[in-house]
């Protein structure tokens, strides 16, 4: 399957979607040999995906610190830079348009201006591409707030321009605490199936008991969190703080979340899990509440780390709605 990547950020959206791909293999197979299903046609299947592979086409991104992240995870694809310089003409076929577009003009968080904000405008860049391409498949990202914004013109807007590109459309809030990250991050995802196509039913998903998700914290994590406090407080001080919030803390609640990452310096605020008023949550652990593996992020600052991961999609839901989708 070939893909085209838009605001890609450091890769969240490829990393879910290769996740899902491989995850189809893996649970067809173990169908397979336990004798659930038609053997012949999982063989297809499988063959199928294994033979056409995943290929990314292109992806666009201009943030110059998220394109270093991403480029040392993915070298090989190509960047595309600006959306509004892309001459869809010019793009190789796809199947699949991927992206997460824009999200602070409809924000909740921000000023609401929507279309009469340029970041806002940066949606029909999109439907520029998907009338020339015609992907079979959509999958886009956005902010719950994008539901209300202007009384919910905005996203009718969004919504009849797919639709007269020829889409049939489903879109639900999706919750990040319900798949596998302890981080509380409402999100509208939004799937297309190219009318004529086949149109599998992507949503509704439940919600999950929250339960099912890597903590924050651990041994490294401690360190580096120390190492922190002592910089800022100096090491008696900090020495001090560190001793009292291990000792004092109330023991860990496991319907406890994060919240949201957001995409500025500091990673939310404090975190009310592991040492409460005192520290940051650390770029290892917004990470991990993105569903990225540790370290995913390393070679920019620490206030880079922190934005790209705030400005990042889920990892764990992205798996989990392309694997529905395909």
């Amino acid at each position: 399957m070939k893909y085209l990547s838009l605001f890609t950020g450091i890769g969240g959206f490829e990393l879910g979607i290769h996740q899902a791909y491989e995850k189809l293999c893996t649970t067809d197979e173990k169908e397979r040999n336990k004798g659930v299903g038609d053997k012949e046609g999982f063989d297809s299947k499988r063959n199928n995906l294994r033979t056409d592979g995943l290929t990314c086409i292109g992806y666009s991104e201009i943030d110059k610190y998220a394109t270093q992240i991403y480029q040392s995870h993915f070298p090989h694809h190509k960047n595309y830079g600006d959306i509004t310089k892309i001459n869809e003409k010019e793009l190789p076929d796809f199947e699949l348009l991927c992206g997460g577009f824009p999200c602070q003009s409809f924000s909740i968080a921000g000023k609401r201006r929507g279309f009469e904000d340029t970041r806002g405008t940066l949606f029909f860049d999109i439907a520029r591409i998907i009338k020339h391409k015609q992907p079979r498949l959509l999958l886009l990202e956005n902010v719950k707030g994008l539901l209300s914004h202007d009384s919910g013109k905005t996203f009718r807007i969004i919504i009849s321009t797919l639709d007269e590109l020829g889409y049939d459309l489903q879109w639900q809030v999706l919750n990040s605490k319900n798949f596998g990250v302890p981080q509380n991050r409402e999100r509208v995802f939004i799937v297309g199936h190219l009318r004529g196509t086949p149109r599998p039913e992507v949503f509704p998903f439940g919600e999950a008991d929250g339960t099912a998700y890597q903590g924050l914290e651990s041994e490294n994590t401690k360190s580096e969190v120390a190492s922190t406090i002592r910089s800022r407080y100096g090491n008696e001080t900090g020495s001090h703080l560190i001793e009292n919030a291990y000792k004092n803390r109330p023991p860990r609640k496991y319907d406890d979340f994060a919240p949201t990452v957001k995409n500025y310096g500091g990673g939310g605020g404090l975190t009310p899990i592991v040492m409460p008023q005192i520290r940051r949550l650390t770029p290892i652990e917004c990470e991990r509440l993105q569903g990225f593996p540790d370290n995913w992020t390393q070679g920019v600052s620490d206030s880079q780390r922190y934005k790209c991961c705030g400005n990042a999609v889920t990892v764990n839901v992205i798996q989990e709605v392309v694997s529905r989708m395909i």
